[in-house]
């Protein structure tokens, strides 16, 4: 049971990352059109990007974590 706290602790600093995805998504989408639906579409296509990116950055660590 003991085992588990540490990475309950490594799980809540992830809630951080939602509202940073969303804000640098939307100031990037900002910056590419003058339209609220323009906008809202880049967001969302630069949102999929940073969490596909993250996701893949994780698994590499993962994998070499497994290694060592």
């Amino acid at each position: 049971m003991w085992h588990l706290f540490p990475l309950d602790r490594a799980v809540n600093h992830l809630w951080y990352a939602i509202p940073l995805i969303v804000a640098i998504s939307l100031v990037y989408g900002a910056t590419r059109h003058e339209t609220l639906p323009g906008i809202l579409v880049n967001a969302y296509r630069a949102a999929t990007w940073i969490i596909s990116f993250m996701a893949i950055i994780f698994g590499v660590l993962f994998v070499i974590s497994l290694w060592s």
